[in-house]
């Protein structure tokens, strides 16, 4: 009797413990969060930060999961145009400086569509979900944007809470 309950004294905290902790981990590499007067949104990310990945993108995919997108992440802040040249799927654009915060928002870029879609001078980040989706979570200029790849020194969201 008197090990039950030591041992139910033991489990309990930690069992509320693991309760209350998140299911996914903060800044992880496949994972972005979103954050504004709206909510708090993430999704599942491919990580496009190399020439080849980045030239690349979504191109030819016929779908994308609701709460996953593409990363396109530069070495510096510098000014990006995209298009939609053999991109299959209508998608919204995400342009973030270099501290995570949202500059531009690019809704349902036209599939096919060669049409330069320019997201700033500054852009650091260029987040890739599935078209209307910044409209209906709201997400709009000024959101922060959590990922590792921003500088946790000067983010405007770090990844410690």
């Amino acid at each position: 009797m008197i090990r039950r309950m030591v041992l139910r004294a033991l489990v309990l905290p930690l069992v509320l413990c693991l309760a209350v902790l998140p299911l996914h981990a903060a800044c992880a590499p496949d994972r972005v969060e979103l954050e504004g007067p709206w909510g708090r949104a993430a999704f599942d990310i491919e990580l496009a930060d190399t020439d080849e990945t980045r030239g690349r993108g979504l191109m030819f995919r016929e779908s994308l999961p609701q709460q996953a997108g593409m990363l396109f992440v530069y070495d510096r802040p510098q000014p990006v145009s995209f298009w939609m040249r053999n991109t299959l799927i209508p998608l919204d654009m995400i342009f973030a400086d270099r501290t995570g915060i949202v500059r531009k928002v690019h809704r349902n870029a036209v599939p096919l569509d060669e049409t330069p879609i320019f997201g700033g001078d500054e852009v650091f980040a260029v987040l890739e979900i599935n078209g209307g989706m910044t409209l209906s979570l709201g997400i709009s200029e000024g959101t922060l944007m959590r990922h590792p790849a921003f500088d946790q020194t000067t983010a405007a969201w770090p990844c410690a809470d």
